[in-house]
């Protein structure tokens, strides 16, 4: 029951499967790389069997920019 209302709560296409997004593991002050607390060093976007996904760790995609609307789409 839990697991059914836990897939629903959370979009498995709006993340990636990276090791950035791993709740085992913190980004490195370069950005480059993350320190897993399973794996030592690794690539960031790197994955392995035991990645948990952090939603915390999420950054969010950038909303798209509107086109611009011209006043003569408004004229009856």
């Amino acid at each position: 029951m839990m697991e059914v209302m836990k897939s629903k709560l959370i979009n498995k296409d709006a993340y990636e499967n990276t090791c950035r997004n791993c709740k085992n593991g913190r980004l490195s002050p370069e950005g480059d790389s993350v320190l897993c607390v399973k794996k030592g060093i690794v690539d960031a976007d790197g994955r392995c069997r035991r990645y948990s996904y952090d939603p915390l760790k999420r950054v969010p995609r950038k909303k798209p920019v509107p086109a611009s609307a011209n006043p003569e789409d408004f004229i009856l």
